[in-house]
């Protein structure tokens, strides 16, 4: 039997990681990465290590050396990622003989002992180093090397060259490279700012025109933009913009029969103008779609396109390629089910087909396509009804010709799943937000979302509603409500989002009961009027302002809940180097509430007994506060919450 060269040193329990090392560990752009490993040997012989980092794209490793803590036993590190793309990352590791060799030294000196024979080998020792070495580096190591060894020299000059300042750093690195441990190597995923932190708008471009019944354009779209911008949003997201099915349409209110001039389903994609490459006849031409993005970037917006693998019985692909599709026995496609729900007017597509190579490369190519349009961010709709191996695959394949593509995945399933999609590639997530409405639900939820190891991978994106979602806190909590839950989503998460119609307060389901709007988007066009009494345009701009100059709302595991005497009012404080952040809002739509809160001020860097001001930053308003124990009382038809910038005085 042939025995390979054992490791001399052990690294184990390297962190962060995504279930060890099985996905990539997700950072911002900008952001420094810390490591750390449980890194030892056998022996009283120290240890030296490093974290090694690949950036996307060079040919050349580089290296960051790992510092020692006694007290917890470990090893630490950290470089900083200034590229977007795939890194990769790893702990090296080796017997430090120089390390070990300098530390035995100063203590036979303190012993008093005779250091002349370590002299010695400390001189062949750094012969073998200078060995390894090029240039002028190794002529200084050689030259310390012959001055340990010179019996010429006085003692304490051969002292001198022993603790040279620069010799540590010299000779760091294994001797041999039998001796050189690693770690499994691990990836690391780098976004783009925006992956990270946005506020996102969603409308439906079919419903901007301004004359009640007209069919909405591109123009019309790109006409709302300035004011869309002007509230301070990132990015407006568009449901499916291809054209429709005409073959078993629904019709207003999801009536299964459609009526003369009843538009349907945005997501009963495909029909004779074409599929998922394709725009609707009369939202405009490709072309026109284009002017719409190129108009939203001058505005500093960015156009979201939603992208949802199905079809309509009349998508080209259902004649093309019917082997993509569910067959029955009596040769018919199956159409979509999730009962008692039906969806006759969807097919959905096999994506464990006999033809699967040709059906996922033609999915894949529907995300190229809308890059090369302009497009680098996708909201992918029910991405847990397909393949998580689809995803892990196309995903990894669309971002590594764009490392700038951002992808969204809505997705309310079980936790694993939507954890595991995330883990694959998505770079933001949906959330259970909209059904977390007490002061409990929301501190177990969002410390979960804020904590390890769910920040490793997982970013929530908040939305307070959606085209499917209207929940019974907004239909019954009337405009109080509302405002509630925007400062929530806008001050919880570094990403949030609205649904058009939530600046007014648009609040009636279709029955008792239900989650679906009343007379809904999903099935015809609506005309709104944004500037109509009572909407909350100012209170959206307000807020998104405050998010962009406050860096404690940029970012999401500093999140710290508060102790409130009253549990309907909750209290959060978000925080970062020199930007104090404190939330407090009122959870009941329909009544003045009064509380004491208990302020971290040591963790906040403030004296038990030391005066702060609460400037709110919503309602002007400034406080002079001391200590821990401080009044709040929350009004929901005047003030609903405070977003306060805790100053220190003076």
């Amino acid at each position: 039997m042939t025995l390979t060269e054992p490791p001399r040193v052990v690294i184990e329990d390297v962190t962060p990681t995504v279930d060890a090392g099985r996905y990539p560990l997700k950072l911002p752009v900008g952001s420094t990465l810390d490591v750390a490993a449980n890194v030892f040997r056998d022996g009283h012989d120290l240890v030296a290590a490093r974290v090694v980092y690949l950036a996307p794209g060079e040919p050349q490793w580089r290296s960051a050396p790992l510092v020692y803590d006694f007290n917890p036993d470990r090893w630490y590190g950290s470089f900083r990622v200034e590229e977007v793309g795939r890194w990769h990352y790893g702990i090296e590791a080796w017997p430090d003989h120089f390390g070990t060799w300098r530390s035995e030294l100063e203590k036979r000196i303190q012993g008093g002992q005779d250091v002349r024979p370590e002299l010695l080998v400390g001189s062949l020792l750094l012969e073998r180093y200078a060995g390894l070495l090029r240039g002028e580096v190794a002529e200084h190591v050689r030259a310390l090397a012959q001055t340990l060894a010179s019996e010429d020299e006085p003692l304490a000059e051969r002292l001198r060259a022993a603790r040279d300042e620069t010799l540590a750093f010299e000779v760091y690195g294994p001797l041999e490279p039998a001796e050189l441990a690693r770690s499994p190597l691990y990836e690391l995923s780098v976004d783009r700012p925006e992956a990270t932190f946005a506020a996102w708008y969603e409308l439906f471009p079919r419903s901007q025109s301004a004359t009640p019944g007209v069919h909405g354009t591109f123009a019309d779209t790109a006409r709302r933009l300035p004011e869309i911008a002007a509230l301070g949003f990132d990015v407006v997201y568009l449901p499916p913009i291809h054209p429709i099915g005409v073959t078993h349409r629904k019709g207003k209110n999801n009536a299964p029969t459609a009526e003369p001039g009843d538009v349907g389903s945005p997501w009963g994609i495909g029909s004779s103008a074409g599929g998922h490459t394709a725009v609707h006849p009369e939202l405009g031409t490709l072309e026109d779609f284009e002017h719409l993005v190129t108009s939203a970037k001058d505005l500093g917006l960015e156009i979201a396109l939603d992208i949802a693998f199905q079809c309509s019985p009349d998508h080209p692909w259902v004649k093309e390629h019917p082997e993509w599709f569910f067959i029955r026995p009596d040769g018919t496609i199956r159409y979509a089910e999730n009962p008692p729900k039906k969806y006759e007017d969807i097919y959905p597509l096999n994506f464990w087909c006999k033809d699967r190579e040709a059906m996922w490369n033609a999915c894949r190519d529907v995300f190229l396509f809308w890059v090369e349009h302009g497009v680098k961010t996708f909201r992918v709709d029910n991405p847990h009804t397909k393949p998580f191996a689809f995803w892990e695959w196309v995903l990894r394949e669309v971002q590594t010709a764009h490392p700038d593509t951002v992808f969204l995945s809505e997705s309310f399933t079980r936790p694993n799943r939507m954890k595991a999609l995330a883990k694959l590639g998505f770079n933001q997530s949906y959330t259970y937000f909209t059904w977390k409405n007490s002061a409990s639900e929301l501190r177990d939820y969002f410390r979960e979302l804020t904590s390890p190891p769910m920040t490793s991978y997982y970013r929530p994106n908040c939305f307070t509603n959606t085209p499917d979602i209207l929940h019974e806190y907004l239909q019954h909590g009337g405009r109080p409500a509302f405002r509630a839950r925007l400062v929530l989503a806008a001050t919880l998460s570094p990403l949030y989002g609205i649904y058009s119609g939530f600046e007014l307060c648009e609040g009636t389901p279709v029955r008792p009961g239900s989650e679906e709007y009343k007379d809904s988007e999903k099935y015809q066009l609506v005309t709104r009027d944004f500037n109509a009494p009572g909407n909350l345009k100012h209170d959206i701009a307000r807020l998104n302002r405050i998010r962009r100059e406050n860096v404690a709302l940029q970012t999401l595991p500093n999140l710290e809940f508060v102790r409130s005497d009253y549990d309907g009012v909750l209290a959060y404080r978000r925080f970062a180097p020199g930007n104090e952040i404190l939330v407090v809002v009122n959870l009941d739509p329909h009544a003045t509430h009064e509380t004491m809160i208990d302020v971290p001020v040591d963790r906040m860097g403030l004296g038990e007994n030391e005066a702060y001001e609460v400037f709110d930053l919503l309602g002007g308003s400034r406080w002079v506060w001391r200590g821990r124990r401080n009044y709040v009382k929350l009004d929901p038809t005047e003030r609903v919450a405070h977003v306060f910038r805790v100053i220190r005085r003076g």
